[in-house]
């Protein structure tokens, strides 16, 4: 099996996106490095998370991990029925309460 950036999820079984470029930290500052790809889908599973590229990453690489987690539901690789608000990307929660 190819080895997987840090911020990929153990059961999500999709495959890294290129290199590793940003770091996603949690509400509490714990963090993990990640290519683009597992970075979004990580940052859209945290509450209250952020991102910060990394030193020798292309530019706009944090701001367009950003973006797609906006649009990531949460442990998205998870099957099963998705309704209560904390299934939901931000962008299917802004979309439902009209903002």
């Amino acid at each position: 099996m190819d080895r997987r950036c840090p911020a990929a999820h153990p059961e999500d079984p999709t495959p890294c996106v290129g290199p590793v470029v940003v770091t996603v930290l949690d509400a509490a500052n714990a963090g993990a490095d990640g290519c683009e790809h597992h970075g979004a889908r990580l940052l859209a599973s945290l509450d209250a998370g952020r991102v910060y590229a990394l030193p020798n990453a292309p530019s706009g690489a944090a701001i367009r991990v950003f973006k797609a987690a906006d649009g990531i539901r949460p442990f998205c690789w998870l099957d099963g029925p998705r309704t209560d608000p904390s299934q939901l990307s931000h962008a299917e929660n802004r979309e439902r309460h009209g903002r």
